[in-house]
């Protein structure tokens, strides 16, 4: 009785396991794990050559750290509150490194916690646009923030510009420089974004051109607000790169917790780029001053040219209306009322004054 029981029950689990469900006893398998949406990219790298399969951050970072030589390259585009503290609690991330990663607009910036470097960059891009106007975007920014472990490093970007999909395919051809460890994905990271300054100082000075030439045409047809409207968008984009120099320059420093002595040396070439790049945006916050002053001036100089001509239209008109009053006067004894051509002398009188007038304020450059 006992045999056939247990034989019956053996029967019933092949079915169960036939029509997928659940064996009584046997413990469900465990769903697997999916990236979530905020993962633009995972990989593991070992000694400078990326692992094939794109796993879970979690066994990504377990594989990372049976093997020498290796680390985890997790890459997030604005994550939510529950994927970024999932990661937070992987990773042995602090709760305030976790929350600054979910803000945006920081300040460049280098902050070291523990055994985590963190690294804020300021992302920019050019908006096209076929006319400035007075709300035109020129320059759109963003943020990227870069958190440096020993086996690890996650990039955290905010905004549309400064993707990082071409820094991950152009550091992965270079093996040599990628076996550096977390820094190099940091050099590729901050050379990509002070390519990306360059590469928008490039198309915010023809932008300028443009503007210099409109203010400085004949026709004048510049308007004030499209000039200040360019000078925000340069004020914002010099906060984007001005502010990055020094934590840039911190880096090279001979420390422990700083970049290895191999990428020391392109991390003095990014310097020296920023550099360049810094230069440039100053240029041409100066020269967007000038063109500024010089609209004004412009201004000043046709509202008075204006004004001028207002005074002497005025005077014209002055003499007309005086000569006018005197013969509207209700006297008996005028000069001319009595005489036949009196009226066209008075008219013809009135014609001269004008026209000489007005051949004074010509020549005087008032009309």
């Amino acid at each position: 009785m006992a045999q056939r029981v247990r034989e019956r029950l053996r029967l019933s689990a092949v079915f169960d396991r036939l029509l997928g469900r659940p064996v009584p006893g046997q413990r469900e398998r465990e769903p697997r794990r999916s990236n979530p949406d905020a993962v633009v990219d995972c990989a593991v790298y070992v000694d400078g050559r990326r692992e094939p399969g794109r796993p879970h951050y979690a066994d990504a970072y377990a594989r990372s750290r049976r093997s020498r030589g290796a680390f985890v390259w997790l890459g997030l585009h604005e994550p939510d509150p529950a994927v970024m503290a999932a990661v937070g609690r992987t990773f042995g991330l602090d709760d305030l490194t976790v929350e600054q990663a979910l803000a945006d607009g920081h300040r460049p910036t280098v902050r070291r916690d523990g055994g985590v470097t963190l690294l804020v960059l300021r992302t920019a891009g050019y908006v096209e646009h076929a006319e400035l106007t007075d709300t035109s975007e020129v320059i759109d920014t963003g943020d990227v923030m870069v958190l440096l472990g020993d086996r690890f490093v996650i990039t955290v970007r905010h905004g549309a510009a400064g993707a990082l999909a071409p820094v991950r395919a152009d550091i992965e051809r270079r093996p040599a420089v990628l076996a550096e460890g977390p820094w190099a994905v940091a050099y590729a990271v901050c050379g990509r974004m002070v390519d990306l300054y360059m590469e928008v100082a490039g198309h915010v000075e023809r932008d300028l051109e443009r503007v210099e030439e409109t203010v400085f045409a004949r026709d004048r047809s510049a308007d004030i607000q499209h000039i200040y409207q360019l000078k925000r968008e340069i004020v914002e984009f010099k906060r984007a790169v001005q502010p990055l120099q020094a934590p840039l320059r911190s880096l090279l420093d001979e420390r422990p917790d700083n970049p290895p002595r191999g990428l020391r040396r392109r991390f003095v070439d990014v310097d020296a780029r920023l550099t360049r790049a810094v230069d440039r945006v100053a240029a041409y916050d100066d020269l967007l001053n000038s063109i500024l002053q010089s609209r004004l001036a412009q201004l000043a100089v046709d509202q008075n040219n204006d004004m001028r001509k207002i005074a002497a239209w005025a005077a014209i008109a002055a003499t007309q209306t005086g000569i006018a009053g005197i013969y509207g006067m209700n006297f008996a004894n005028m000069p001319g009322l009595g005489w036949r051509y009196g009226f066209a002398a008075t008219l013809g009188l009135m014609a001269l004054v004008a026209i000489v007038l007005h051949r004074l304020f010509r020549r005087s450059g008032w009309l």
